[in-house]
């Protein structure tokens, strides 16, 4: 693997754990407090970009993670800002960071 698909892979693993940080809370934090959904969604959009920039190399390789949608969040959030459904980005928190960390630790790992 390329030293710059794993600095953006750390960089999606570090965003993970911010998210994972800020929303430790649960749901009624999250959805309570505007600084936290902030946060939130600007770490969601560092995955993104982090995940767009990886080499189509990685991706090619690496076909159980879901990249075009990851990055389709970040468009999402960064094109859509007006009309970002928390509902919808809670969902991605819980349903599935979890499952992109174990992906991208894995990747790390074989590396």
């Amino acid at each position: 693997m390329s030293e710059r698909d794993e600095l953006y892979l750390e960089h999606v693993l570090r965003a993970i754990a911010l998210i994972e940080r800020f929303t430790a809370g649960g749901r009624a934090v999250f959805f309570g407090d505007e600084m936290v959904q902030s946060a939130v969604i600007r770490q969601l959009e560092i995955v993104g970009e982090a995940v767009r920039n990886l080499s189509g190399e990685l991706k090619a390789r690496e076909t159980m993670v879901p990249w075009r949608d990851i990055a389709g969040t970040r468009d999402k959030l960064i094109h859509g800002y007006f009309s970002v459904k928390l509902d919808v980005v809670w969902n991605v928190i819980v349903r599935e960071l979890p499952s992109l960390k174990h992906h991208v630790r894995r990747i790390l790992d074989q590396s």
